[in-house]
């Protein structure tokens, strides 16, 4: 079977204030190469969609499309630019990708043909009423979702082609399957596949990348 990663790395990184995040250093490295470096070994392909106008950072070897609008329509013209039988979707903005967890995703899509990394909630949660405390909720059972997520590529392809007939907006791809009706296995994740956001994430992500980098030289 032909395996791709796609990467949506489109978005212009408001909020984190220093311009298409993709292209975000952290440690010497974009955000985007961390992304491909980590995929790259265990897949046919990468592709990247992009913002308009602009190009692969150096470093980076993937193929680049132009991407769209939003999230969900880049996604859906990766999947439309690959052959691969099964796609692993990430986000660049999650850099600290480990190779057992791309190994774990590959071995569990190949079984299934849905699949999310996703890491157990351990913070109390509750919810808030306006500012202030509210009811608390059980998190027995509640995972935060994560990338990447994986699928048969005709699945995806589907699964976005009918969210996109029908008007429907969704924050990830494995949502999609699921409401396709596919079931999604949940592959255990880890809380370094934090998404850098904010500028608080990109100072925690600059401190575990001296950890990260080091360990990779070993």
């Amino acid at each position: 079977m032909k395996v791709a990663a796609l990467i949506p790395a489109a978005g212009s990184g408001q909020r984190l204030g220093h311009g298409p995040k993709a292209f975000v250093q952290v440690a010497g490295k974009s955000l985007l190469e961390r992304s491909v470096s980590a995929l790259a070994p265990h897949v046919h392909e990468v592709l990247v969609a992009l913002p308009d106008g602009t190009t692969l950072p150096e470093g980076v070897r993937a193929r680049a499309i132009v991407g769209g609008a939003t999230r969900q329509e880049s996604v859906l013209r990766l999947l439309e630019a690959t052959g691969a039988d099964l796609v692993l979707i990430h986000d660049a903005a999650r850099p600290f990708l480990s190779a057992a967890t791309i190994r774990a995703v590959l071995e569990a899509v190949q079984l299934t043909g849905a699949v999310t990394v996703a890491h157990p909630l351990a913070d109390t949660l509750l919810r808030a009423e306006g500012p202030l405390w509210g009811n608390l909720v059980e998190r027995a059972g509640l995972w935060a979702v994560q990338t990447p997520q994986a699928g048969r590529r005709d699945w995806l392809l589907a699964a976005h082609r009918e969210a996109q007939a029908e008007g429907h907006s969704a924050t990830d791809d494995a949502g999609l399957l699921h409401r396709a009706g596919h079931a999604v296995r949940l592959v255990p994740g880890e809380a370094a596949l934090f998404k850098v956001t904010t500028p608080g994430d990109l100072l925690l992500a600059e401190a575990l990348a001296a950890v990260w980098d080091a360990q990779a030289l070993v």
